[in-house]
């Protein structure tokens, strides 16, 4: 074994240590209800509290809402709080997201951009119901809306996991999974990805908005080659090389492309909660780096 090999295999013991062992540990992928997640900002807080992370980012779809409520949880349970945001992008036709950190959630362009962002998830949420009625399923926005029990805030959105939980209540699918593999999952039979903005262009707000821009999740992608692609473009500040679907070979793929490119490795479970009885993605801290890199993600910050 080489040099290099020995710093990755060090590397990756210390990321994928023991979950019980989380002190010094930071969740940097989690979402609320504020986007698709089912817990309020405060109970991803508490819950990373309970778990015994030092800290816990907020990374809601095209929203960054829920992150006043989070902080004010972090001054309580004594968990740090970063601000961040997952954006929907466009390349060679595949939706890819980039996470924002450390971003001044009140700067008005930001708060503009998101919302055009959420606009057009409105109009791909109504484009997948007509979808689904043409396949003979009736489902409305209004049941969708319905099925969250409470009134939607004007700057929270659906996604797609509620649009999944109505075709389970529906019986149109027997659960989360098997609706994503049926109708909602990129090339299912209601998919629908609308235009979107490029990487590099939420790179740039995400700068423009003094934090540090992040690929979230590559391996999901299944495409290493506009992985590269993206990464040779030089927007990024790091790459999500830990997360829930990523197994030991991505992790050693990506840490690879992390150091070629001088990345900042990222980690986190991309929490969503539970749905009917299943943690979508990954538990809250089951995925975790070392709360070092929230200094290295201040010091990338455009």
């Amino acid at each position: 074994m080489n040099e290099l090999d020995d710093k990755k295999s060090s590397r990756l013991s210390q990321v994928v240590a023991d979950s019980a062992e989380l002190a010094g540990k930071c969740d940097l992928h989690t979402h609320t209800r504020a986007s698709d997640g089912m817990l309020p900002p405060s109970g991803n807080v508490q819950l990373a509290s309970t778990k015994g992370l030092a800290a816990v980012a907020i990374t809601d779809h095209d929203t960054v809402s829920g992150i006043a409520e989070a902080q004010a949880a972090g001054r309580k349970y004594s968990v740090t709080v970063v601000p961040g945001v997952e954006i929907s992008t466009r390349a060679d036709g595949k939706e890819i997201h980039i996470l924002g950190y450390y971003i001044d959630t009140g700067q008005e362009l930001l708060l503009s951009r998101l919302a055009r962002q959420r606009d057009t998830r409105l109009a791909r949420n109504e484009a997948i119901l007509e979808k689904l009625r043409g396949l003979g399923i009736g489902i409305t926005l209004e049941q969708v809306q319905a099925g969250l029990g409470r009134e939607l805030k004007p700057d929270e959105s659906i996604g797609r996991p509620h649009i999944a939980d109505e075709l389970v209540r529906l019986g149109a699918a027997s659960d989360m999974r098997d609706a994503f593999d049926r109708y909602l999952a990129e090339g299912a039979a209601a998919y629908v990805s609308p235009p979107r903005i490029t990487p590099d262009e939420a790179c740039r707000w995400i700068h423009e908005a003094g934090g540090a821009a992040v690929m979230a999740h590559p391996g999901i992608y299944d495409d290493d080659a506009l992985v590269r692609r993206i990464l040779e473009l030089g927007c990024l500040d790091g790459i999500e090389v830990y997360h829930s679907d990523h197994g030991l070979e991505e992790h050693q793929r990506y840490l690879a492309l992390a150091q070629e490119f001088g990345l900042v490795v990222t980690g986190g479970s991309d929490f969503h909660g539970e749905r009917q009885g299943v943690v979508f993605h990954g538990d809250l801290g089951s995925v975790n780096v070392p709360v070092g890199v929230l200094e290295q993600l201040k010091a990338a910050r455009g």
